[in-house]
């Protein structure tokens, strides 16, 4: 038969290989899918990424029409796109959206979006790829997903190049058991090649590039290691306090919001072993590897391996900031940390020695997510004589946001008649060499998806692994209530109690003052 092409999406090229496609948005009308999941869409199709036959199904409990809910998606990219709307382009893709309602756990919803998916596959006269991407609060992805299996939505076209396929939001669980439960609804619907676990820090260009600065670079590599790595130290910080996100924020906290999936990705592509290829499970062999590598922390009070803390009133840009107790949703009595401080120590021979400090925030002094490989000071005698040599430790900085890039700290000699000296810095910034409009992270993302690419998702025993971590310490903060929750200023870098961890080997946080 004849292959037949929507009329709206004509021209689009399939690039990549890219299946014709419907891409189903559970939550559509929710917060996620205005800020960044529609404008990824758009700018995939400015950018001709689409497959000529592109649909696109809203999902949720409240009733809307297709009209109404074009017409919000149409302002949701006027206010989030990168690109402003270019109404030729977007009309060929808003010809094909509509929108379905229903309970996210009643089957008979999901048996008609069957249905509907059907009939385009009988205008077009072949067969669909069907992406469901979840974007709901957690308490209703088990039922999403069943409802999905019992429909016959999750096998349809299974074994095919349009198989279909689910992509996850975070949090992915609370803790190591609803982890595991989570994932046995899911591997009992789907095959774990279908499942597209999102962490949106992985679709970051600076995260992608540190692959290539640690193994496209003979320079980097041959050093990453415990023979001249001193330490390692990733922050995540956030300038901003919970908002109107108090609610969710106090049933989550620090850990589970930043530090179990954003911050512990940045630790698995800083501390793995080179895969031995770039095939996607080759990469997240590595990683499940060098998680289940990190020794378990411990939680003494005194010389223990983490801190948790929680902001009290201090200054933002000079403002006045008011204390997390004093937020909007917030019990008086709340014991949830707004920061967290760890330090890992893996058991391998690459990392032998060397401690990786990790920690995030809010209300911290300013916006900055990092990765800092501070490297050993040369061994001998020149330049060591004390106080005569201002001998700085040589460090690469890899800065995720705001201003994307890498440093390389290094010392050099001070022009004059004495040998004097002081630490340089060599910038690369990916603004001053790309240009600013680069790719946002979720079109990255959503076109791997589209084409089946599992290299920057999170695989299911992954998940686990990190659980198995962070689970032990919920559970004895679970169980000490406010005991040794520590305190800090907003618009500071953090409690002083976390200095202490990086105190026994003579370390100190970078802008820690």
């Amino acid at each position: 038969m004849e292959e037949k092409r929507h009329p709206f999406l004509e021209g689009l090229s399939k690039h990549r290989g890219v299946e014709p496609t419907v891409v189903v948005i559970f939550g559509a009308s929710g917060d996620l899918t205005a800020r960044k999941l529609i404008p990824a869409i758009y700018n995939l199709s400015v950018d001709n990424l689409l497959p000529n036959d592109f649909y696109l199904i809203g999902f949720g409990r409240k009733a809307i029409s297709d009209a109404a809910f074009q017409d919000a998606m149409d302002e949701a990219i006027k206010e989030h796109s990168r690109r402003p709307l270019k109404e030729d382009i977007w009309q060929r893709v808003r010809e094909c959206m509509s929108y379905n309602s229903s309970d996210y756990s009643e089957v008979d919803g999901f048996v008609t979006l069957a249905e509907k998916i059907d009939a385009m596959e009988a205008s077009l006269g072949r067969k669909l790829q069907r992406i469901f991407y979840i974007s709901t609060p957690p308490n209703v992805f088990g039922p999403i997903v069943d409802c999905l299996g019992k429909s016959g939505l999750a096998k349809a076209n299974l074994g095919t190049s349009t198989a279909s396929k689910v992509i996850i939001e975070k949090p992915f669980g609370r803790d190591l058991a609803s982890a595991q439960e989570l994932n046995k609804v899911i591997n009992g619907v789907f095959d774990e090649s279908q499942v597209f676990r999102i962490d949106h820090y992985l679709g970051k260009e600076t995260v992608q590039d540190l692959l290539v600065q640690r193994f496209a670079n003979a320079i980097f590599e041959p050093i990453w290691n415990q023979e001249y790595v001193e330490c390692v130290q990733i922050t995540v910080a956030e300038q901003l306090g919970v908002g109107s996100r108090g609610g969710y924020y106090d049933d989550s906290g620090a850990l589970r919001d930043m530090i179990q999936n954003h911050t512990m990705q940045l630790v698995a592509l800083t501390a793995m072993e080179p895969p031995a290829s770039l095939d996607p499970e080759s990469i997240r062999d590595e990683k499940v590897k060098v998680i289940k590598a990190i020794q378990p922390l411990s939680m003494e009070r005194d010389k223990g391996d983490v801190v948790r803390a929680q902001y009290s009133s201090g200054l933002d840009n000079g403002e006045a900031a008011k204390a997390y107790i004093d937020e909007a949703g917030i019990p008086q009595d709340s014991s949830t940390e707004t920061y967290a401080a760890l330090r890992f120590t893996i058991n391998n021979k690459r990392w032998k020695g060397v401690p990786f400090y990790i920690r995030s925030g809010k209300r911290m002094a300013r916006r900055t997510s990092e990765i800092a490989i501070r490297f050993k000071r040369p061994p001998g005698i020149l330049f060591s004589e004390e106080g005569r040599f201002n001998v700085s430790d040589n460090t690469m900085v890899i800065q995720i946001q705001p201003n994307e890039g890498v440093t390389l700290v290094m010392n050099s000699k001070i022009p004059g008649l004495e040998t004097r000296m002081q630490p340089v810095k060599m910038h690369f910034r990916y603004a001053t060499t790309f240009g600013s409009n680069t790719p946002e992270a979720y079109e990255r993302l959503i076109l791997d998806a589209m084409i089946g690419d599992g290299t920057l998702f999170i695989r299911g025993d992954e998940t686990e692994a990190s659980w198995e971590l962070f689970s032990p310490v919920l559970d004895h903060w679970a169980k000490s209530g406010s005991e040794g929750l520590e305190s800090y200023a907003a618009g500071s870098w953090g409690p002083k109690a976390s200095d202490a961890l990086l105190e026994e080997k003579d370390h100190e946080w970078r802008h820690s003052g």
